[in-house]
């Protein structure tokens, strides 16, 4: 099995994995020292998440397509009864199973990019000239989406919707008919962005943080406050000052700048590093896999080096001020135990499709 695997691809996922659960229990240090617990049962549950996507044939999946676009639409419907789903914050995202709970948002992630391999696989050949085919997919979509935004939880359609758009591309949409899909997706999401007076107002201190620096603005603030201490080799591993309860979320969605302080930017771009190996990896097994005529396991491929490329490009982008405050995690390193379990599964996914491939070579 281990001479089937890209070594490149499994080094820096191992590598980046690693980094995340030594980053964790640094910035968790002055919370709880149970997190770092919490994280090391996380990372066991997520091998062996992977282990089980591994050994799952491809052909499952593609069978099953049709059906992971209806679990992700009762997962998100079942978050918002009452009784199911937990709140937190003001947001109904998870829902409780005792000591553990599903957050539905990144289920549907990979449910979703299940169904749109599989549409894609179907219907490649009529997506360049009909433009029905290209937009069926996107319409589908938007019931899950809609119920996302009732949690509400508008980082995760932003970047499904992004993911989604950027695989018709792939899978061969017309020019034209691309700068559509992202004229009309920009539309949507700056009319949902202005249409909700809380995500205004981050847009108005992302602008500015320093005028809002003690309210909407304050973790930003406080972010790039430890980008700047942090300098070029950083201030020493578990030395960093922000996360000794100045910059919220330090051990999940500012986990980055916590790297920058502690690391310096050597470490920060040691990690974009990382990032952009594990995803270029992803892209070549995808296009091998097209090439060879599997349109499904290219496709799930590109799919996946798109959702964790464009997540992680959004965390780093919200991390350094370029782009507003989202809820999204850096994938593999921030602390949570559902966005850990669905990266790694995603993972198994692109290797169990360099599995087959080698098998039938």
């Amino acid at each position: 099995m281990t001479r089937s695997l890209d070594r490149v691809l499994v080094f820096s996922w191992l590598v980046i994995l690693g980094l995340g659960a030594v980053m964790v229990a640094s910035a968790s240090v002055a919370i709880s020292s149970t997190l770092l617990v919490k994280h090391g049962v996380y990372l066991a549950l997520s091998l062996l998440g992977f282990l089980g996507v591994l050994m799952v044939p491809l052909d499952w999946w593609r069978q099953g397509h049709r059906l992971a676009l209806l679990v992700s639409v009762l997962l998100c419907s079942a978050v918002l009864i009452p009784g199911i789903g937990v709140e937190v914050n003001g947001a109904r995202r998870w829902i409780g199973l005792g000591a553990f709970s599903i957050q539905a948002a990144e289920v549907c992630k990979l449910l979703l990019l299940v169904y749109l391999a599989g549409y894609l696989a179907r219907f490649h050949e009529e997506l360049t000239d009909q433009a029905l085919v290209l937009f069926r997919p996107l319409a589908m979509l938007m019931l899950p989406a809609g119920l996302l935004l009732l949690q509400p939880d508008f980082g995760t359609v932003v970047v499904v919707m992004t993911v989604s758009v950027a695989l018709l591309f792939v899978a061969g949409a017309r020019l034209r008919h691309f700068l559509l899909l992202v004229a009309m997706g920009a539309s949507a999401l700056a009319a949902l962005a202005v249409l909700q007076p809380y995500r205004m107002q981050r847009l108005v201190s992302f602008l500015n943080p320093w005028e809002y620096a003690f309210s909407s603005g304050y973790q930003l603030t406080q972010a790039l406050i430890a980008f700047g201490r942090g300098e070029i080799f950083g201030l020493g591993l578990g030395e960093g000052i922000q996360k000794l309860f100045y910059l919220p979320e330090a051990h999940n969605d500012f986990i980055f700048a916590v790297i920058a302080e502690e690391l310096g930017l050597v470490g920060a771009l040691l990690l974009i590093a990382l990032f952009a190996i594990l995803i270029i990896r992803i892209f070549r097994v995808g296009r091998a896999a097209l090439l060879e005529g599997n349109y499904f396991g290219g496709y799930l491929a590109y799919g996946v080096g798109l959702m964790l490329g464009i997540q992680c490009l959004v965390n780093l982008g919200v991390n350094t001020g370029i782009l507003p405050t989202k809820g999204l995690t850096l994938p593999f390193v921030s602390y949570g135990g559902n966005s850990l379990i669905v990266s790694c599964a995603m993972i198994g996914l692109v290797l169990r499709l360099q599995m087959e491939r080698a098998h039938r070579d």
